[in-house]
């Protein structure tokens, strides 16, 4: 009796001791919540907290560097795959909260900020709950701690009409897609009788079940993680969501939530429905005679097509960046067809890239905002000789989410590509592909708008302050630098996937 306790308290005292990170969030939280409340005057009082709180969590994090144990009776895991997600997502997260510092969006429309940097830590929590979720109660906790803050963040600029129906958008359509997914997770505790991800694994490598259950539970369980990465038919919340929402909240959604979405995604997969014993070299090794890999790969192409051709007629370039980040998810989901180390690897290095290019492309937009009071196409005409900065740094940051060399985008998409032709799914590339030059389409609107459209009569110079442009060419020169040297990512990645497949 006395040995069991002992143990338990042990086993607990270490799963504390590895959720240190979250504690650290779960600590900013609450107190930029106290101090909002003795505060309330203050406007950046609980975005310094939360900055440095985030600052803090990531030294955590970088203290974990290696670690691969299972806490709080396995229902997370630590390891290095949830390790680089969760630095995606928090630093994802330091970005939009020294963007918001910036935002005149935020401080002029609404009375108070204080609740919006509180809310940013919880959705960053349940972030990253989702990335290190090995059990299926913990996974549905997880993206409800993570959509209840994301779904008031989105309506947070109350005062304009269009955050409202945004807000009220988002949580419809994600009340149905949680419904949908707690619904297939109970059918398949119903065939396996348990809710870990690695003993749902065991149990049918070693049992038969019905296949019709097993496959309508998956694909039900998919249609919520579809949801949350914006995947097609599961993203009609996506470009209302993104064009009605503070920016800053766009630039999150569109990165930070897209991550912890695709690493419970893969996570899922692998743990659940990948056979384990048979070579890693291998894509989708299924124990089912279900086959996800051609699921996913319809999955891929019907989201990078509908995203990219639907972006094309876009006159607002919130919902231009909206169509393209489900295009994205789309190229992302080509990682997940292979489902080998080459492939998730791969994955990983892309949403390091995608981080960086899609967050600079949002803050541009929220400082032409701030400028202009518009986000319309039309009305970046002239930008490039009026804000010749802004106007150089936007054209780097699209043509890296193009694909197009020297950029950091040119190397994700190169090696999501590779991966693809490694596996022998060339149809899936020429698709990808194909996709890549549409979407240079649109994105050179945003060009020819800036630098050949509205030169007479000349607009008049726009100026930024200092703390604005040092955080653009923050992001600007690693989308370029890392498009020349990209070999310590590229390391970084591959050593995240190596236990995970291992």
């Amino acid at each position: 009796m006395f040995s069991v306790e002992a143990n338990f308290l042990d086993q607990l005292k270490d799963s504390i001791g590895l959720f240190l990170p979250e504690t650290v969030l779960i600590a900013t939280f609450l107190l930029s919540l106290i101090l909002d409340l003795i505060f309330r005057k203050s406007r950046t009082l609980t975005g310094i907290v939360t900055a440095i709180g985030f600052v803090v969590a990531g030294i955590c994090l970088i203290g974990q560097t290696g670690e691969t144990a299972f806490i709080f009776s396995r229902m997370l895991v630590v390891d290095p795959f949830a390790l680089f997600f969760k630095f995606v997502i928090l630093l994802s997260g330091l970005i939009v909260v020294l963007m918001s510092f910036f935002s005149k969006e935020l401080y002029e429309t609404t009375e108070g900020v204080g609740e919006y940097f509180t809310l940013i830590t919880g959705m960053t929590i349940g972030m990253f709950l989702l990335a290190s979720a090995s059990n299926l109660i913990m996974i549905y906790l997880a993206i409800e701690t993570m959509s209840i803050s994301s779904y008031i963040l989105a309506g947070y600029t109350k005062e304009i009409r269009r955050a409202s129906e945004a807000s009220l958008k988002y949580v419809i359509f994600g009340a149905v897609s949680s419904g949908i997914m707690i619904y297939g997770m109970s059918i398949l505790f119903g065939l396996t009788g348990t809710l870990n991800l690695f003993d749902i694994n065991t149990f049918l490598l070693s049992n038969e079940v019905n296949m019709v259950p097993l496959m309508l539970s998956g694909l039900m369980i998919l249609a919520g993680f579809a949801y949350k990465i914006s995947a097609v038919p599961f993203h009609f919340w996506t470009p209302d969501v993104y064009e009605g929402a503070p920016v800053t909240i766009s630039a999150l959604l569109s990165v930070a939530s897209k991550a912890a979405g695709f690493a419970v995604l893969i996570r899922f997969l692998k743990s659940a429905f990948i056979d384990p014993t048979l070579s890693s070299d291998v894509a989708w090794n299924t124990i089912s005679s279900i086959d996800w890999q051609y699921i996913i790969a319809i999955l891929a192409v019907v989201t990078m097509t509908v995203g990219n051709l639907v972006a094309v007629w876009q006159t607002n370039v919130k919902r231009l960046l909206a169509y393209s980040s489900i295009a994205h998810a789309g190229y992302l989901l080509m990682g997940v067809v292979v489902m080998n180390e080459i492939g998730i690897a791969a994955i990983l290095l892309y949403f390091f890239a995608y981080m960086i290019m899609n967050l600079g492309a949002f803050y541009v937009v929220m400082l032409i905002a701030n400028k202009t009071g518009s986000e319309e196409l039309d009305d970046y005409q002239g930008l490039g000789h009026s804000a010749p900065v802004l106007g150089v740094c936007m054209t780097i940051f699209l043509i890296s989410l193009t694909g197009l060399p020297p950029t950091f985008g040119f190397i994700g998409k190169l090696y999501i590509f590779s991966a693809v032709l490694d596996s022998g799914l060339i149809w899936l590339a020429v698709v990808g592909v194909l996709n890549s030059v549409v979407s240079l389409y649109y994105y050179a609107k945003v060009f020819r708008n800036m630098y050949f459209r509205g030169m007479d009569p000349p607009k008049e110079p726009m100026t930024f302050s200092y703390g604005s442009m040092i955080l653009l060419f923050l992001l600007a020169i690693p989308t370029v630098l890392f498009g020349v040297y990209f070999t310590p990512i590229l390391a970084w990645a591959k050593s995240s996937v190596e236990i995970f497949f291992g």
